[in-house]
């Protein structure tokens, strides 16, 4: 069969094994549930400029794949019609649930929203269905790497329309928001059976090669780029493992399985990471040559709104010793659309947008804070 393959230079949607196997709950006590796990496309760690000291790149870790507040995260699934392989349309019951699991995530209040959209050219996430891709999604703003209509940035191996199904759905999801495996949580405090563990990957269902079982399982992420400080055994980006693969903690040795759905610690960091606006809460208004401070910690997210009165081309910038992201939206009855964005993280220069805009439109200005010596003296302006 196939293998999985190594790190692309340029990030591509990743193959699988050909023969599809439907996924089933654990088996008896004590046995490993036979199962077909997500398989995340192996990605190039960032590297930082040596000048970049260990706090600042952690802080910019923490947030970098995480979208900014005022995004419409939009979705698309290949339907007939599409120049796409046969194997990645999705029958109208797997369509369905994963229309069901977007809206069970971003019903919790959040500061983002989605929106499926018809033509694959237009989407951010562009999934597939194909049984012999198996089940995965590059994670967060990784999918903006992926600009190819005709390549998937997420995929479905199997029926979405079971209990195993729509938990993969989620999690799938998950990583499009920008979560990671929690297993590979550092703080989680597993100890594996590395053999045991790719021998058991190794076999059918799944058939990974070493390279695959390392990234998707063996490794450690970065502190930096888990969803807090301690591990969720629940959560719904943590796999169920039978038994012999664990070897700590004890209590998981003959076997791990979470609960299924959304964990509370789900809910929490997604609420976390995209605050909401209430209803009441005005949305500060950019004026022409006033600067306003950020006024914002690190990690947080904040936007602005700003109607131009005059069609011409306005430059928009950050200013303090900081490291942001910055993205422009136009916003519109049908949602925010992203016209324009820079991030300067890493850099020593300041996360700057200059666009032609048309008089009378709505636009918002949505800024993550990464890291800034004094925060208090960030701000922002347009000109």
């Amino acid at each position: 069969m196939p293998k999985v393959p190594k790190v692309p230079k340029v990030p591509k949607a990743p193959k699988a094994p050909k023969a599809p196997k439907a996924a089933s709950a654990a088996t008896a006590a004590g046995e490993a549930p036979i199962l077909r796990y997500c398989a995340q496309p192996m990605q190039h760690p960032r590297q930082f400029d040596p000048a970049v000291d260990a706090l600042r790149s952690r802080a910019i870790l923490a947030g970098g794949k995480k979208w900014v507040n005022g995004t419409q995260l939009t979705f698309c699934c290949y339907k007939t019609g599409d120049a796409v392989p046969g194997s990645w349309l999705g029958k109208a019951a797997d369509i369905e649930e994963v229309r069901q699991a977007f809206q069970a995530w971003f019903k919790l209040g959040i500061g983002i929203s989605f929106k499926e959209l018809a033509a694959p050219a237009d989407a951010t996430i562009r999934i597939g269905f194909d049984p012999a891709g198996g089940s995965w999604s590059y994670v967060g703003r990784d999918n903006l790497n992926i600009r190819d209509p005709l390549q998937r940035t997420m995929n479905f191996g199997w029926a979405l329309n079971t209990p195993y199904g729509r938990d993969t759905a989620m999690h799938e999801i998950g990583h499009a928001l920008g979560l990671e495996h929690e297993h590979q949580n550092p703080f989680a405090g597993i100890s594996w059976d590395a053999d045991a563990v790719r021998r058991y990957f190794q076999g059918p269902p799944n058939n990974w090669d070493e390279r695959t079982i390392d990234w998707n399982i063996l490794r450690k992420i970065s502190p930096a780029e888990v969803k807090g400080t301690s591990w969720d055994p629940d959560s719904v980006m943590e796999y169920a493992f039978g038994a012999g693969l664990i070897s700590e903690p004890a209590a998981y040795r003959k076997g791990l399985q979470p609960k299924g759905g959304l964990s509370a610690a789900d809910k929490a960091w997604i609420a976390e990471s995209y605050p909401g606006v209430g209803p009441k809460k005005e949305i500060p208004v950019l004026e022409v040559g006033l600067s306003q401070k950020l006024a914002i910690k690190a990690g947080e997210t904040r936007v602005f709104d700003f109607t131009p009165t005059r069609t011409r081309t306005y430059s928009i910038a950050t200013f303090g010793s900081a490291d942001t992201l910055m993205v422009l939206f136009e916003v519109r009855s049908s949602g925010n659309l992203e016209i324009g964005g820079d991030d300067d993280s890493g850099t020593d220069r300041n996360a700057k947008i200059d666009m032609r805009l048309i008089s009378g439109r709505r636009y918002q200005v949505g800024i993550r804070l990464y890291y800034a010596q004094m925060a208090g003296e960030t701000s922002v302006m347009v000109w």
